[in-house]
């Protein structure tokens, strides 16, 4: 993650510094996932990772997802909370099991995703 970056939390995640981020902690590039249970929403850091073999997406692909999870995050106000976890988070993502954080969201920003 940019030193520029921890400067200005409330700045809007980019692609290009999660990616790095995560290759920065851990190494490789982990599969990120935005899931509903309830009325809570989690961001979920996944196992898998891309320069795996067996990893089912290409480059490209896994971008793609990536900065739709992104816009996600960004959407729903938590990029200082994403920053702040992901400089905290304790461990790493192990087969079957994801890192997961609760996103903090309102019942205006929750119904976005009810339809």
């Amino acid at each position: 993650m940019r030193n520029d970056t921890l400067y200005n939390p409330k700045k809007p995640l980019e692609v290009e510094e999660v990616i790095g981020f995560l290759k920065k902690k851990w190494g490789v590039s982990y599969e990120m996932r935005i899931v509903i249970r309830g009325r809570n929403i989690f961001l979920h850091i996944m196992w898998r990772y891309q320069e795996q073999k067996s990893f089912p997406d290409d480059e490209e692909a896994f971008r793609c997802k990536t900065s739709k999870v992104v816009e996600v995050l960004n959407r729903l106000d938590q990029s200082m909370l994403v920053r702040n976890w992901l400089l905290t988070v304790k461990g790493k993502p192990k087969l079957g099991k994801a890192l997961s954080l609760r996103l903090k969201t309102d019942d205006y920003r929750f119904s976005e995703f009810l339809i």
